[in-house]
């Protein structure tokens, strides 16, 4: 029998705030353990929490960006449990109004539009260290961090929209680079700032009742996404074709051994008792404060990438590559609109060039050669002055000096050569110390004049207009070759 998964999402997102959700403890990562709390995000009794208006803000922007409904009241509510990182036994939540529902993402690499159930604002917990700060064991023992108690949340649900991992891998970049474009979160998976949980199950193609579903939990990277949601269908799968039985749960991922494996049974709604929280009235977000904050919005990745195809003829994948963060498409934007006649070519060299050398220094966008230099660049490539191997160099040289191109090319001595006579004593050169292939080509062989235009260009240190080189050398080549001696 063949089977199909259906997937959804479980996003929980730090939001970038200065301060925590309900005290005035500094929301930032990396502070020695238990330096930023207060009676507050520790919860002692008689104190109150007070609701940060910047994480509100942050969350009902996200939700209009996604097209939700954002509700004018919603409503905080108790999320009840124990846990070691949990001092309160509860967590401020919100359940039945949430901040915001209906809405959708349309993913960057595939035809779909997934939609959001909902968006919702909560508290984070601490944080349990199982070894000694440095990484050495703590056998049998615990260590409780609770600076992140309190740190703003939002918890993004997708519908179960998604059929593939790949899917859900796309989903999750998608809506990182939106948190980015929006400024409502850093990001950051290595430091807990995005985490996500799958909601996996499959059912016989065709069928349209769900599979019974189960969670995995706390998945910290895109890779680990996608291959810890493979494994859980093929076990699911496993499980179905040997006659059993799925059973609901929360899976925990093991990325070195690339499997899922059991951490509890998976609990209900009513296993938390939630009740409206009552130290907290109804947050209110009236129709004059959503109007403020859909002005400031920015344009947003698939708006983006739709308009780089049509404004400047780009493919879908170039668009996709470039919008995938801001600063690139300012980048590219700032040096297309310096040499517009080709934008294709700009493009080919942010996406290579560009990109590669970031990557290598480990820089942002700010550290790029500036947008004007890169298109004066393209610009010699597309006269001829410059060729593609002799332009690397030369980027290479204006990156690291910030210097104009063309004063790099006078420097290095690069400059496209298309004088006719050198070129034809380069070609002579090659010609009467490749007597072998020169006459396999005369005799039919065609295919040795790659390898000629090769050696004319090695002698000519990168620098001889190929074009040229090839009309020559086909010319050379089609004469009668001297008489030796």
């Amino acid at each position: 029998m063949a089977y199909e998964a259906v997937i959804g999402l479980e996003v929980h997102v730090q939001l970038r705030t200065a301060s925590k959700m309900f005290c005035r403890c500094a929301n930032r990562f990396g502070a020695p353990p238990n330096t930023l709390v207060c009676p507050v995000c520790l919860g002692y009794p008689g104190t109150l929490p007070v609701v940060n208006r910047r994480a509100v803000d942050l969350v009902a922007k996200l939700a209009l960006a996604l097209g939700c409904t954002v509700h004018e009241r919603s409503v905080f509510a108790r999320k009840n449990y124990f846990y070691p990182d949990l001092p309160k036994g509860y967590q401020i939540s919100q359940y039945d109004r949430p901040l915001a529902e209906d809405g959708a993402l349309p993913l960057a690499a595939h035809d779909k539009s997934v939609r959001i159930e909902r968006l919702h604002l909560e508290e984070d917990a601490g944080k349990l260290l199982h070894e000694l700060p440095g990484g050495a064991p703590l056998p049998g023992q615990s260590l409780v961090d609770f600076n992140r108690c309190g740190v703003p949340l939002v918890e993004i649900v997708s519908r179960p929209d998604l059929a593939t991992a790949a899917e859900a891998a796309d989903y999750l970049q998608t809506l990182h680079q939106l948190l980015l474009y929006t400024g409502t979160s850093d990001g950051n998976m290595e430091e807990g700032s995005l985490r996500c949980d799958a909601n996996v199950s499959v059912r016989p193609v065709g069928e349209s009742r769900l599979g019974t579903k189960t969670e995995v939990k706390n998945l910290n990277s895109f890779r680990n996404v996608a291959r810890a949601i493979e494994h859980e269908i093929e076990r699911q799968v496993a499980v179905l074709e040997a006659g059993g039985r799925v059973v609901q749960e929360t899976r925990g991922y093991d990325a070195a051994s690339g499997t899922t494996r059991l951490l509890r049974s998976k609990e209900e709604a009513h296993d938390y008792r939630y009740f409206p929280e009552p130290d907290l009235p109804p947050l209110g977000v009236d129709a004059a404060r959503q109007a403020a904050l859909r002005a400031e919005l920015p344009e947003l990745p698939w708006q983006v990438r739709e308009r780089l195809v049509g404004q400047y003829g780009l493919s879908p994948y170039d668009a996709r590559v470039l919008a995938a963060a801001r600063e690139v498409a300012d980048y590219f934007e700032a040096a297309a609109a310096a040499h517009p006649a080709n934008p294709k070519g700009v493009a080919n060299w942010v996406m290579t060039e560009v990109l590669r050398e970031l990557k290598e220094r480990r820089a942002g966008v700010a550290a790029a050669l500036p947008p004007a230099h890169l298109a004066a660049l393209v610009r010699l490539v597309d006269r001829g002055a410059l060729s593609n191997t002799a332009a690397k160099e030369v980027f290479a040289a204006v990156f690291a000096t910030g210097e104009d191109p063309a004063a790099a090319v006078e420097r290095l001595g690069l400059g496209q050569v298309s004088d006719t006579a050198q070129i034809e004593r380069w070609i002579d050169e090659v010609v009467e110390e490749h007597e072998g292939p020169a006459a396999q080509f005369r005799a039919g062989k065609t295919q040795t004049l790659g390898f000629l235009v090769g050696q004319v260009m090695k002698r000519s240190g990168g620098r001889a207009e190929p074009k040229l080189v090839q009309q020559l050398l086909r010319q050379a080549l089609e004469r009668e070759p001297r008489p030796a001696g």
